[in-house]
């Protein structure tokens, strides 16, 4: 099988064997791919490759072969390379990483490529990431068949009441619950929920977005912590000290 001039991203890469790279691709029509960039490492031969292979540059991608790990024919740029610095560049890997932990290998999403793409931009232009992540973090949710309408109760399909609170399951989705139940654990209020449902992902109920998808997430990720949220971590906690 060859594969000539397709869209793509690279996730994340590693060295390989003596001079190669093993790249993880998220690509148009080919969902994850796992590539090898031959001499990739090398300044002499690889230098313009390795130039292009970079996180978050459009790609236009060749490759060949059946087995898991195929080579890299060529790349070529596809786009500019969005300007994503501090805390916008974390937020850039915390979008691969979520794409590598939770999306299967050769599984086409061609709209959540597109996705992909679009929140690259936002996080490079928009004032505030946090609704380019939201709408992303929502529709990574519906590419992977867990996703869930946070304006009506996934158990028994009515709607979302103002005054009432919800909890997530991960069957489900959001279920209501006694005053005594919410309680005891994390819960929602049903206005910030009609909030959410409406695409109101900033201001007033960010943080409740926030910790939905988060706890969304979370129970498909396993307790493996994300790299990119640590590193974000570590990040803050270094500005502080300056």
């Amino acid at each position: 099988m060859r594969v000539s001039l397709q869209p793509a991203y690279l996730l994340h890469s590693r060295p390989y064997r003596d001079s190669s790279l093993l790249l993880d691709m998220f690509t148009a029509e080919h969902g994850r791919v796992a590539l090898i960039g031959r001499g990739a490492q090398r300044r002499s031969r690889g230098g313009s490759q390795a130039s292009l292979l970079q996180p978050f540059r459009p790609l236009l991608v060749s490759f060949s072969g059946r087995a898991e790990q195929k080579p890299l024919l060529a790349v070529e740029p596809a786009g500019a390379l969005p300007a994503l610095r501090a805390e916008r560049l974390f937020s850039g890997l915390y979008l691969n990483e979520l794409l590598v932990r939770l999306l299967q290998r050769h599984d086409p999403q061609p709209e959540l490529f597109a996705l992909y793409g679009n929140t690259l931009g936002g996080l490079a232009c928009n004032p505030s990431t946090e609704a380019d992540l939201r709408r992303f973090e929502f529709g990574l949710l519906d590419a992977l068949g867990y996703g869930f309408d946070p304006a009506h109760d996934g158990h028994s399909g009515l709607p979302v009441e103002p005054g009432r609170w919800y909890q997530y399951q991960a069957e489900f989705g959001l279920v209501a619950c006694s005053d005594a139940v919410a309680a005891q654990g994390t819960r929602f209020a049903g206005a910030d929920l009609l909030g959410i449902a409406a695409g109101q992902y900033d201001g007033e109920y960010s943080m409740a977005a926030k910790r939905l998808l988060r706890q969304a997430l979370a129970s498909h990720l396993g307790e493996r912590p994300l790299h990119s949220r640590e590193l974000f971590r570590q990040f803050r906690h270094a500005g502080r000290q300056q």
